[in-house]
């Protein structure tokens, strides 16, 4: 819990570039912009609840103007996937 709110207190402080901003953020399929650069892919797993679960693709990114990281997760059981920012 105190790891999210200094997470949250330090988003605050983040400037973000106009493209950065314009980015539709826990959103499936929303599009990111062109100065976004690919840095690494991870697979992780999510629960189900009493189905099991299942394997979703995360992708970090870092924008070449800002410096803002961001992640993508591509869950397609998930249209709340999607973009969020994960610093700076």
């Amino acid at each position: 819990m105190a790891n999210e709110s200094s997470r949250q207190a330090d988003q605050k402080k983040m400037v973000l570039c106009a493209s950065c901003t314009g980015i539709q953020r826990n959103w499936r399929r929303a599009p990111g912009h062109a100065e976004l650069v690919q840095a690494s892919t991870r697979k992780e797993e999510r629960s189900d609840g009493e189905h099991g679960g299942h394997t979703v693709n995360v992708t970090s990114y870092r924008c070449a103007a800002c410096g803002t990281r961001w992640e993508y997760e591509n869950d397609r059981t998930n249209q709340r996937a999607g973009w969020s920012v994960v610093g700076q």
